[in-house]
């Protein structure tokens, strides 16, 4: 079954004009709901994440800010967010969805959540619309329990996973693999185990190209036994902050291809969805599902 990590409280309320869209994350599900590709049953509502999870990952002081509405106002601007309570559950319950997805993925060979990809997130600090850092606490939860000893996460967003890569920079044991646009935020770039940047412009053939080149060898070499997917639609040409210029339907080539390659090596896969800021809501939703039908159609 495809198990779907999802909660209203995903739609946070944003002050009119937010240019981060919300309203994908009640939309998503409505459409999958809609054709029929899953059903209520596939959906999960996760709890929040306990505190010691989440300091395996993010620094204390920075956490209890959080946790206590203190972050000061240049970090809460860097956030991108206002700070509310509602927003700290919201974030603590994407990342327990992340951690329930591991445990369906490693039942049913790949899991959901709507929301996460939380990649800006570092073990100190937020930014760019990421507060914790959701896969990032979910692989530290699968090595601090011992359910898994190797792991890749592969971040296939238009913006480099900076927050990620910090985060396991002295971590052997989680390969991080970022494949992004080279002008484009964060402008500040951690090095990631494996960084491929992109010039802006790339097309189709050769995003695909390089994915098809890269992939299989990161896996032979490095044998994870847990691969977290990263599957940002900023790539599309038609987003207004991404730069690239691929089409839906290399989009969603490219989920096929990396679930291809899960799936080939029996390797359990845990999907956060990552950003997408086209104009169009619908495109943003149709490329994101596009990445659930695809799972849906290797998978079940």
């Amino acid at each position: 079954m495809l198990k779907i990590a999802y909660d209203p409280i995903y739609a946070h309320p944003l002050p009119p004009g937010h240019r981060f869209p919300m309203l994908k994350y009640e939309l998503i599900p409505e459409q999958l709901l809609h054709e029929g590709i899953i059903t209520a049953d596939n959906l999960f509502s996760p709890n929040a994440v306990d505190e010691p999870t989440i300091l395996l990952t993010h620094d204390a002081d920075y956490w209890h800010q959080l946790r206590n509405l203190t972050l000061p106002p240049k970090e809460q601007r860097r956030i991108g967010f206002p700070l509310s309570a509602q927003l700290v559950e919201r974030e603590v319950r994407i990342a327990q969805g992340t951690i329930d997805g591991c445990r369906y993925a490693f039942e049913y060979g790949v899991a959901f959540n709507v929301a996460g990809g939380t990649h800006h997130a570092g073990s100190n600090w937020g930014e760019g619309f990421c507060m914790l850092n959701d896969q990032a606490i979910a692989a530290n939860y699968l090595l601090n329990n011992k359910l898994c000893t190797s792991i890749l996460i592969i971040d296939l967003d238009v913006h480099q996973g900076n927050g990620t890569a910090q985060i396991f920079e002295n971590e052997p044991r989680v390969f991080t693999f970022s494949m992004h646009g080279d002008r484009n935020f964060p402008f500040r770039k951690e090095r990631s185990d494996l960084d491929i940047p992109l010039p802006d412009g790339i097309a189709d053939d050769e995003y695909l190209g390089l994915l098809k080149a890269t992939l299989p060898g990161l896996i032979e070499s490095h044998k994870p036994d847990f691969i977290f997917y990263l599957s940002g639609v900023d790539i599309l040409e038609s987003d207004k902050l991404g730069k690239l210029a691929l089409s839906k339907g290399a989009c969603k080539e490219r989920d096929r291809f990396v679930f291809e390659q899960c799936k080939l090596n029996n390797i359990p896969v845990q999907v956060s969805m990552g950003g997408g800021y086209s104009p169009q809501i619908k495109d943003i939703v149709e490329a994101h599902c596009n990445t659930y039908r695809v799972a849906n159609d290797l998978y079940f």
